[in-house]
């Protein structure tokens, strides 16, 4: 081999070296840039799953005779900050002297299972037992006082992501077709297939959880009502607001409802586990695939997980929106690889192919 062969070889050599060192960086730079922004990412996700309801509530009103999307539009975020207004107006002052009732009657239910512990004779095993639940209890009403105070801060972010929805609304095939504007031209179709699935995903999911939030909320209303358990409007609403939340946010909500409950006996407290089991129950069989049927049949394993993990990775922000970032990683993995890549003949979650 000549010298100019080797130093040909050499040069070549080094270039897919440093071609490979700078791939490398760049996807470490691409990585660590994509963990910063995380809660930016997730508040531009929240605007647009609200944009979706936006979209939704627009459509229905466009049926109206002489109604454009520009007034419809309007009408759905006037519909919508209505309904929580008027919820808040007629119920606020009621609500409030409910959640002051659970913050004041905790430490004293919390007594009253040392108590009842005491006279069953579990010993000082089960009292240290209590004792330390009532210190992680004290902890935990820390924790979620500091994430009231937090999203007391992020107001901004909360007219961020509202003002972004209406935006997004507004005309979402401009959006649309940006984003298919960055993907290569083989790959455009499958990326628009993607984003019709992931929307009626979306969609589908926020009716069908809507109907299953209200009716949880009344259910575990009216039976605690029956049981004489105290706050029994607040809790429902707690039991509504957390059934976003799948898997977790019901026990979250049982957890006060039950340390009330022993404020009136135990015997109430014994009815108030069954009563969240049976509202759970119907939740599970008869509500959750009425939500499936309408939106994507997510395994309830890769839920729980998901929850989970986008808690540990994004906080609070990233339990909240769990559920609709699974339903879009779903179909997306379903449409992207397993149909496209794999080419595998299956039905994409949620559509009607």
């Amino acid at each position: 081999m000549s010298v100019q062969d080797s130093a040909d070889s050499r040069d070549w050599t080094m270039g897919k070296v440093a071609l490979a060192t700078v791939t490398v960086l760049a996807i470490v730079g691409v990585a660590a840039l994509l963990i910063d922004l995380a809660r930016f990412i997730l508040l531009v996700f929240a605007a647009v799953v609200l944009s979706v309801i936006f979209d939704a509530l627009t459509r229905q009103f466009c049926r109206i005779p002489y109604i454009t999307r520009g007034p419809a539009l309007a009408l759905s975020v006037l519909l919508l900050i209505g309904v929580f207004a008027g919820v808040f107006t007629m119920f606020g002052s009621q609500l409030v002297r409910e959640f002051d009732t659970i913050r004041d009657s905790i430490p004293r239910a919390m007594q009253d299972i040392e108590n009842l512990l005491d006279q069953i004779g579990l010993g000082e095993t089960a009292r240290s037992l209590v004792e330390q639940g009532g210190s992680d209890l004290s902890s935990l009403a820390s924790t979620a006082g500091g994430y009231l105070l937090a999203a007391g801060n992020g107001v901004s972010d909360l007219v961020l992501v509202f003002v972004g929805a209406i935006f997004i609304a507004s005309d979402p095939a401009v959006y649309r077709r940006g984003f298919l504007l960055l993907i290569p031209g083989p790959a455009e179709q499958t990326a628009g297939e993607t984003l019709d699935d992931a929307s009626h995903g979306l969609h589908g999911w926020m009716v069908g959880q809507a109907v299953s939030s209200v009716l949880v909320a009344i259910l575990t209303w009216g039976g605690l009502q029956l049981l004489g358990v105290p706050a029994a409007g607040g809790l429902g609403l707690i039991a509504g607001l957390l059934d976003v939340i799948p898997m977790i946010g019901p026990i979250i909500a049982g957890v006060p409802a039950v340390l009330l409950a022993f404020t009136v006996s135990p015997i109430t407290a014994l009815w108030t586990v069954l009563l969240f089991l049976l509202v759970q129950q119907l939740q599970g069989n008869f509500l959750q695939p009425m939500i499936q049927k309408q939106a994507v049949n997510v395994p309830p394993a890769v839920l729980l997980f998901a929850v989970l993990g986008a808690g540990m990775v994004f906080g609070p922000l990233g339990v909240l929106l769990a559920a609709p970032i699974t339903i879009v990683l779903f179909v997306a993995i379903q449409r992207i690889y397993v149909r496209t890549l794999l080419g595998k003949d299956i039905k994409v979650a949620g559509t009607q192919e």
